[in-house]
């Protein structure tokens, strides 16, 4: 045994008890009827000719129904009399290459298969027109050649945005679709210009590209479909916001607001853009000007799920991980992320095991006993609806209008390794 691993085995780890977090769980019922309603009424149907080649656009992130919902619209495109593709839009996720962009649609579960149509992918691009202020404005090759576009992604706060666009249907035609060049054009205004730029280059896009029209995605805390809203391209900017604030209205959070050491089990590109949404976590790594909703003294991050293919941007928001976090890590992969995102790389500490990593970050926290030590664990931030609270934050979670008492206090499950699996 190290000198790291004499001091942490004295750091005594409180019980934990699980509690639930309630939230509205207002969600589509139907998926496929509901978007279904959509598609077919009129301004929407009447776009749709027989004969025409459709881009659908696929993002990167773990969205909820997102394969059904592409799914959906490749169907009603067919039975249209056209011909749809699938057209990865991520900007310069997946390693900035074509073949990484394909094996994220169908980690995803976007396959053609599935989907039944082909996915093409490509990172050429090609310049369709200059925003006001003389940004070259790129989208896919394939995209660009095909006869229309249909746009389809979430509605949501973003990781390091704030404004009228964040996350949504302006930033994948703008970013996503404009694929690495594109990406990397906009990022390098700056984080502070980033919803400004979104809105100029979305806006060269709607009125130079074949945009037929665009699918919303708005989510509610449990990471279901709340709503689905079809918009004419010259809706999307013009409606974004209020569906913007709509989004943020059915958030979860982390309703106790504080905590001395937030444990996560997992981050991932599949989970949020910066591995571990801030809006949860409160650790904005980059420009924002909103205010958090919760605070941590510390966090650890215990591992990288495996759709991010190794992929670790936004770890620099924690302050401990753990050995088979870091095994996990890809430089490539993250490099050409962070390269065309103009962000910093940090790595966190790391330690053997969980149990060291999270003892680790009670170290480190400070000023605080073992006794008084106020510790959250949740399993990533998608899902916070039940989460693991220390045994002396009890009366604070009875207190609260939102929260039960679900568990009784029990130890950490730690293996023989010191990992929680």
């Amino acid at each position: 045994m190290g000198m790291v691993s004499e001091i942490l085995q004295q750091i005594p780890l409180p019980l934990m008890v699980r509690v639930r977090q309630r939230f509205d769980p207002t969600e589509v019922a139907d998926i496929e009827t509901e978007l279904h309603g959509q598609l077919c009424a009129e301004r929407i149907a009447s776009r749709i000719h027989p004969g025409m080649s459709i881009a659908i656009t696929c993002g990167s992130r773990g969205i909820a129904n997102y394969p059904l919902v592409i799914r959906e619209i490749v169907r009603f495109c067919r039975n249209a009399g056209a011909e749809p593709f699938i057209v990865p839009a991520m900007g310069s996720h997946a390693g900035a290459t074509a073949e990484g962009q394909r094996r994220m649609c169908e980690l995803l579960g976007v396959t053609e298969d599935y989907c039944g149509c082909r996915i093409l992918a490509s990172m050429e691009t090609v310049e369709i027109g200059v925003t006001h202020d003389g940004c070259p404005v790129h989208i896919d090759r394939l995209a660009g050649e095909a006869d229309g576009i249909i746009v389809c992604n979430r509605i949501k706060a973003h990781t390091v945005l704030y404004g009228s666009y964040e996350s949504g249907l302006m930033k994948m035609l703008s970013i996503g679709l404009g694929k690495q060049r594109g990406a990397q054009t906009i990022h390098q205004k700056g984080w502070p210009n980033m919803t400004k730029s979104i809105e100029s280059v979305g806006r060269v896009i709607l009125d130079k590209a074949k945009v037929l029209f665009g699918v919303g995605l708005i989510e509610n805390a449990y990471d279901k479909t709340y709503r689905i809203v079809t918009l004419l391209p010259e809706e999307i900017p013009e409606r974004e916001p209020e569906l913007l604030l709509e989004a943020k209205s059915k958030m979860a959070s982390l309703l106790l607001q504080e905590a001395d050491v937030l444990v996560v089990d997992r981050m991932g590109k599949d989970i949020n853009g910066d591995g571990m949404d801030p809006n949860i976590t409160g650790r904005f790594s980059r420009f924002y000007t909103g205010k958090p909703n919760f605070s941590c003294k510390r966090l650890v991050v215990l591992d990288l799920t495996e759709a991010t293919h190794g992929n670790f941007i936004g770890a620099e928001a924690a302050n401990v991980t753990t050995a088979r976090f870091m095994q996990k890590c890809r430089i490539e992969e993250t490099y050409a992320n962070a390269l065309s995102s103009c962000s910093g790389l940090s790595t966190p500490m790391y330690l053997p095991s969980d149990q060291e990593a999270i003892q680790c970050a009670i170290k480190i926290t400070g000023g605080v006993s073992a006794e008084e030590i106020r510790i959250i664990r949740i399993s990533d931030t998608l899902h916070v609806s039940e989460i693991l609270v220390s045994e002396n934050m009890i009366d604070q979670v009875r207190k609260h209008p939102q929260m039960d008492v679900i568990g009784m206090p029990e130890p950490w499950p730690f293996n023989e390794q010191g990992n929680l699996w």
